[in-house]
């Protein structure tokens, strides 16, 4: 009942992903979402907007939206959501690491400096784009010593190797900051501060 007074749409929204925090934060504010994932080549896509030289966070809400174009061709009149993001450090951009090692020399690079999270969230119906927006979050690390980057990996074990800077920081490796600057949905993949604005906006939900 209590998803009926806030969503207005008589479909649910179709998250454009398979990711289960992004999911559970739109489930978390009681919008009814269904996960589909997308069939794009990330990667491709990055690469080629990298050598165009364009800004993290414009890479991000690209990646964002092709999710978002890929999963609206398949369905017709629905809402659908999309989101993305990249960690930077200044220009220079960060992928999730190959191997626990590879975690640990990331973490090195970003050790006692200010990265930035850039999360795009993209919003289409059917095949309409309604809305693009970015947010970004700026975290600064510790100088924490080598040996505590050591116990680090070890009690995270192979997780590190699934998030772009090494870390789940709603987790263990809040351990690794001196400093966050950024709202939670942000920092978590999907900003849903902007979100709700256009959805209150087009009428989606209560106002």
């Amino acid at each position: 009942m209590g998803q009926s007074r806030i969503w207005r749409d008589k479909n649910a929204l179709i998250l454009a992903s398979t990711s289960v925090t992004r999911l559970k934060l739109l489930q978390d504010i009681m919008v009814p979402v269904e996960a589909v994932g997308a069939h794009v080549d990330e990667r491709a896509i990055e690469e080629g907007l990298q050598v165009k030289g364009e800004h993290p966070a414009q890479i991000a809400l690209a990646l964002a939206d092709a999710k978002a174009r890929d999963v609206a061709a398949r369905y017709k009149n629905r809402w659908i959501v999309a989101a993305d993001q990249t960690l930077a450090l200044g220009r220079e951009q960060f992928h999730k690491p190959a191997s626990v090692e590879k975690a640990g020399e990331h973490l090195k690079s970003l050790r006692g400096q200010t990265h930035q999270l850039h999360s795009a969230v993209v919003c289409y119906f059917g095949e309409e784009k309604r809305m693009g927006h970015v947010e970004t979050a700026q975290l600064t690390m510790r100088d924490f010593s080598d040996n505590f980057l050591m116990s680090y990996l070890d009690a995270a074990g192979s997780s590190v190797t699934k998030s772009v800077g090494a870390y789940q920081i709603e987790g263990l490796g809040i351990h690794l900051f001196e400093k966050v600057e950024g709202d939670h949905s942000t920092i978590l993949g999907l900003p849903l501060q902007p979100l709700l604005a256009f959805f209150r906006e087009a009428g989606l939900v209560e106002v």
